[in-house]
């Protein structure tokens, strides 16, 4: 394996926010990021914008980049009720998963902000004076919580304070590279999948945690 190739739902379609979602993402990802340059392994995360995109580039890389390791990183809009994440793709999206294998396909449950709900220390510091902490659930496993849910949350708990109402695109990337990794693995189980797969890949012997 020469590269780690990541395919992630989310962005937008501007330039700019692809660019600034990119950075976000990587810097959430950034152990596993050292960790494959340290093994001299590349490294390149693909920002999509739509998640039919999202599919499409990653089925394009599979052909394309036949060396790499190609990853495909899409939310899961509903709860997951499948026993496996190929199997809630085929059923939620229609998608064709065949040949696909189960450590290529990684989901962010519901939706990425879920793991945003899981610092609230740095979502306070982020937003500042007038962050309604009480209005972000408490519930320990994040993913158990709705889209519908965070996203009142967020809402809720943003509106009074200078920098308004949590806005995916201006707020989203910045917030995913600031807040703690260690935590929300801790309380995202596919997130801690996601970190746990990618590494085995790069070298059974390191840790990422």
């Amino acid at each position: 394996m020469s590269e780690i190739r990541v395919y992630v739902e989310g962005s937008g379609d501007g330039k700019d926010s692809k660019a600034t979602f990119r950075q976000g993402m990587n810097d959430f990802l950034r152990d596993l990021v050292h960790l494959a340059r340290s093994q001299k392994i590349g490294w390149t995360l693909v920002a999509c914008g739509s998640r039919d995109r999202a599919f499409r580039d990653f089925g394009n890389a599979l052909s394309s980049h036949p060396n790499a390791l190609n990853v495909l990183l899409v939310d899961a809009e509903a709860p997951i009720t499948a026993t496996s994440c190929l199997e809630h793709l085929h059923n939620c999206d229609g998608w064709e998963m065949a040949g696909i294998e189960e450590s290529q396909c990684h989901l962010m449950v519901e939706v990425m902000e879920n793991w945003l709900l899981a610092d609230v220390d740095t979502l306070e510091k982020f937003y500042g004076k007038d962050f309604n902490r009480s209005a972000i659930p408490r519930t320990q496993n994040v993913e158990e919580i709705s889209k519908s849910t965070v996203e009142s949350a967020l809402k809720n708990a943003t509106r009074r304070t200078q920098k308004g109402e949590y806005h995916k695109i201006n707020h989203g990337p910045k917030l995913l590279g600031m807040i703690s990794v260690s935590l929300v693995k801790t309380r995202a189980p596919y997130c801690q999948t996601l970190f746990s797969t990618l590494q085995s890949f790069i070298t059974p012997s390191s840790s990422v945690d």
